[in-house]
């Protein structure tokens, strides 16, 4: 683990000597809505391959690179694509970016993600506030604190009850009722992937009590609560995951993440004008 501190700093010191803010709010971009950072202002762009510990990405939509500067006057720290557990890396090398963003000074993770939606009369475009999740990668054992545990990075237990932050949901639903934007909200269930789900595993999804499944998003969300970061989650939803549907692609995910950019970035935008002291103090790993 004392390794994992080192790999940590050697990549936040990369970083840390290329930048001129300090990012407080970490932002994970999902499938097809990359282009949100062009928003940035007077942005520095780190290639991920020019980042220690950072894998490749491999999959259309997620550009590769970490973009620092400020997005509605707040310092900020984009990532434009993210890493999957399904492209062969590990949970703790998907999560290590988190890690990094952690030591730059990040309190404050907001993922977005593309997902499918699970309900019969949601729409292709619609937005999911993520009020809770269902992990089942790592209920069977494939989870990125798995393993020794240094508390310098967080407690050996975190407790996930409450990992979506109540308050910065609460700026987010006022942000979507200011600029009537309609804003769903329900639980995202993360299945590994990278093949999309069979007729029998959605109406398992359902079961469960899931609004929206994908392949993403939930191990940074654990890892960030372990460090006490505070979180939010918006799914897009990019097709409609339903037993008796047409079979998802997808070429649709990044058509319909394209379509909406509008829309999501406009959203963000607003969130983070409202964020204030709010997402920007940090709270304890196990806060409720």
């Amino acid at each position: 683990m004392n390794d994992l501190i080192a790999q940590i700093e050697h990549a936040r010191s990369i970083i840390a000597a290329r930048i001129s803010v300090e990012p407080q709010i970490a932002l994970i971009l999902g499938s097809g809505l990359s282009e949100l950072a062009d928003d940035i202002d007077n942005p520095t762009i780190v290639p991920y391959a020019e980042i220690p510990g950072f894998p490749s990405t491999t999959v259309a939509g997620h550009r590769g690179d970490l973009v620092i500067g400020r997005l509605a006057g707040q310092p900020v720290a984009v990532m434009r694509g993210r890493f999957h557990f399904y492209e062969g890396h590990s949970m703790q090398q998907v999560t290590f970016p988190v890690r990094v963003l952690h030591a730059l000074g990040c309190t404050t993770l907001l993922a977005t993600n593309a997902a499918g939606g699970l309900h019969a009369d949601w729409r292709v475009g619609d937005l999911m506030l993520i009020t809770d999740h269902i992990f089942l990668p790592g209920l069977a054992g494939h989870h990125p604190l798995r393993g020794p545990n240094d508390e310098r990075l967080g407690p050996r237990f975190p407790a996930i009850v409450g990992a979506y932050d109540r308050e910065l949901l609460a700026l987010i639903r006022a942000s979507a009722n200011d600029l009537g934007i309609p804003l769903r909200e329900g639980v995202y269930l993360m299945l590994s992937g990278p093949a999309f789900e069979s007729s029998a595993e959605l109406r398992m999804c359902r079961l469960l009590g899931a609004d929206a499944v994908g392949m993403s998003t939930v191990p940074e969300v654990v890892v960030a609560r372990h460090m006490g970061m505070r979180c939010a989650g918006l799914s897009l939803i990019t097709n409609l995951a339903l037993p008796d549907g047409p079979p998802a692609n997808h070429q649709e995910v990044l058509d319909a993440g394209a379509a909406a950019r509008p829309k999501v970035a406009a959203l963000i935008r607003s969130f983070l004008s409202r964020i204030g002291r709010v997402a920007t103090t940090p709270t304890s790993p196990d806060r409720p």
